[in-house]
Parts: C-alpha cells; structure tokens; sequence
C-alpha cells in the first residue's frame, strides 16, 4: 500500500511502547508535512542520544554526565535515598522542589508474570549503596500498582537488615481536586490511613 521507505518508517514507529499502527502512520505523514529543516534536527536529536546520554555509575537515571548532575550535587542530602521504578519518577518528584536528597533507579517494578524478578532490578545495587554509603532513610516512591506493591514489600523485607535505616514510603491518597465518589476503593482506604490532624 505504502512506498517500502514509508512502510519502514511506520513500522520502526509503531515498535515504540503505546503506539499502535495507525498512529505509527499519522506520525509519519506528519513529518511528511514538515519542513527538511525539523527533520533534519529531528534525526540529529535521535542519532545522538546515544553517544551524548550517559547512564549514572551511582543512581542509574540517565544524563550528560557520570555521575548525574544530582548525584554530583554536594548541596544535596547525601544520607537520604528516594528509589523510584522509572526515570520519569525522578522528573516528577523534581518538578515539586520539594525533594533535596539523591535517587536510586531501580530500571522497573518485580512483575513474575511478566517474568521480572528481583535479579532484574537494581537491587543489588542499591544494597551495595546502603554498605558503602552512609545513608539515614530510604524512601520508596513506587507505584501503588500490583508490581509497584510487590517491588515495596519485597523491598521493605530486604531492608529490614539494616537495623539504623530508616524505611518510609511517600503518602497515599486523594489528589488535589479529586472527588470522593469516584475514587476507588483502595485510594479511599489510603486516603484514610493516611489521614491528617487539623
């Protein structure tokens, strides 16, 4: 149907994660309709993240330089660890300002249905941060998901052999806004062991 050139294109689109074909195909003749000038930085953006992006020797998050510009930071509190599952995590809680600590990128959540297990996670890793470093808490800012659950709980029982650490996990609950009579059940329930005095 398509020239063999677009039809590369379209399926090289559609191997990214959350993109079906037929947005592989709007994405395509998108470009089509841009300017040589946007493709062109477009494919230098893609051809170099490779040799410019580095992945950090401490932390695991992705950046221009190892180690990352966060873990590199001597202003930050060197004793306290936020683990996330994603790099996107990291972004989030950045965004907030509120966080001035260092991170752990764990590389994904434990999911033995899809066959990741304990081994396929930076957890090893992040015990060997906990030995050599001298670290007062560690934060586990998780999914509360079934795997972001299972990643927490295992975690939490591996952490236990660190009797000094403290172990703690970011508040769950209602969002800013939300509306009680569409919340789910295990949000409500959050929402209420968590609750607040005022």
């Amino acid at each position: 149907m398509y020239s063999p050139v677009i039809q590369n294109l379209i399926n090289q689109f559609a191997k990214l994660p959350s993109v079906g074909p037929k947005t592989a195909q709007r994405l395509v003749f998108y470009l089509l309709s841009r300017p040589r000038s946007e493709l062109l930085q477009f494919g230098d953006a893609i051809e170099h993240i490779q040799e410019k992006i580095k992945t950090c020797s401490v932390c695991y998050n992705f950046g221009e330089s190892d180690p990352c510009s966060i873990c590199a930071d001597s202003r930050r509190n060197q004793g306290l660890i936020c683990v996330v599952a994603k790099p996107q995590d990291i972004e989030a809680l950045e965004k907030s300002r509120v966080y001035d600590g260092l991170y752990h990128l764990l590389g994904g959540n434990i999911d033995p249905l899809a066959g990741v297990l304990p081994a396929d996670v930076r957890l090893n890793e992040l015990i060997g941060r906990l030995k050599s470093q001298e670290i007062q808490e560690v934060i586990l800012a998780l999914s509360s998901d079934m795997e972001g659950e299972t990643t927490t709980l295992y975690l939490t029982k591996l952490l236990k052999q660190f009797p000094n650490l403290k172990i703690s996990r970011l508040a769950r609950g209602l969002p800013m806004g939300a509306d009680v009579e569409y919340a789910d059940e295990q949000t409500l329930e959050n929402a209420l062991s968590n609750r607040q005095d005022i």
